[in-house]
């Protein structure tokens, strides 16, 4: 029996698709017991609920956790969600831990929100379970964020040089990965950098548009734009500088992948595409 957290998201969801096309046992880790519909075991737990979050862990010889974004939380309000989380799977005995990261996690400041993983991270070691830290790239589900100005103005917004590849992997991709780390675990706690398919900005404009049924205007926004881009856009003004400091380390290079292994995801954007943008899509 696995436990599985976040599994109405992309990862989490894609994570407990895995173990189930597998038949392999899970229970599912919701705050919210309607969530749980259609998993074949469910614990409720809320991440900043130590007892529940450890009972919830209880008797499973692996779990699949992550860190979830608080949209209007500082610094101190993530570090101790981490901490929660990580006292949790201490509190359980869990033997292994499966973790959600980033490329960049690696690094303690200079990253964004990515310094959050890093403490996460850190602070699962310390609880005496084997840590499989799966750093990821951009996920290529994150062109829903930009669906809206897309499908209304026509505007395909880039916080960043358009033209330059970087690496971009399928949310499926990484629950098959965390899966398999689940079942067949390592001899000791490693950090997994996933090497995903590199594509530039234009390149999915090109190909959105072509979904869309209209071209859409790339718009490459100057580092002073982009708090107020994404606050218009209604980012909470803390998880926006956030963000801003995010993307200013990826256009810097700092996320880079520093890990014990690299384990290759194929899926490349347009399947992905073609998913995000179904309900947009004209019909015919």
């Amino acid at each position: 029996m696995y436990a599985i957290t976040g599994v109405t998201g992309h990862v989490g969801g894609a994570t407990a698709r895995a173990l189930r096309e597998a038949d392999v046992p899970y229970r599912a880790v919701v705050r919210d017991p309607r969530k749980g519909a259609g998993h074949p075991e469910t614990a409720v737990a809320d991440f900043a609920d130590r007892p529940a979050l450890a009972a919830a862990l209880s008797g499973c010889a692996g779990a699949f956790v992550m860190l979830p974004t608080l949209p209007g939380g500082d610094d101190a309000a993530h570090r101790a969600l981490a901490d929660a989380i990580a006292g949790a799977v201490a509190d359980s005995g869990v033997p292994h831990v499966v973790m959600l990261s980033s490329l960049g996690a690696d690094l303690a400041e200079g990253n964004g929100p990515v310094r959050w993983l890093h403490h996460l991270e850190s602070r699962l070691r310390d609880t005496g379970s084997r840590v499989t830290a799966i750093r990821s790239p951009h996920f290529q589900e994150k062109v829903e964020e930009i669906l809206g100005a897309a499908t209304g103005a026509g505007v395909y917004p880039v916080f960043g040089d358009a033209d330059v590849p970087v690496p971009m992997v399928a949310t499926r991709d990484i629950g098959t990965t965390a899966a398999a780390a689940l079942v067949s675990p390592p001899e000791d706690s490693e950090v997994v950098d996933l090497v995903a398919p590199e594509y530039t900005e234009r390149q999915v404009a090109g190909e959105l548009g072509e979904l869309l049924g209209r071209e859409l205007e790339v718009v490459s926004l100057p580092r002073e734009a982009w708090l107020g881009a994404l606050t218009d856009s209604g980012v909470p003004p803390l998880l926006a500088a956030e963000l801003a400091e995010l993307y200013d380390a990826a256009n810097r290079g700092v996320l880079q992948p520093r890990g014990d292994r690299r384990h290759v995801c194929a899926t490349g954007i347009s399947a992905t595409l073609r998913e995000c943008a179904a309900p947009t899509t004209p019909a015919g």
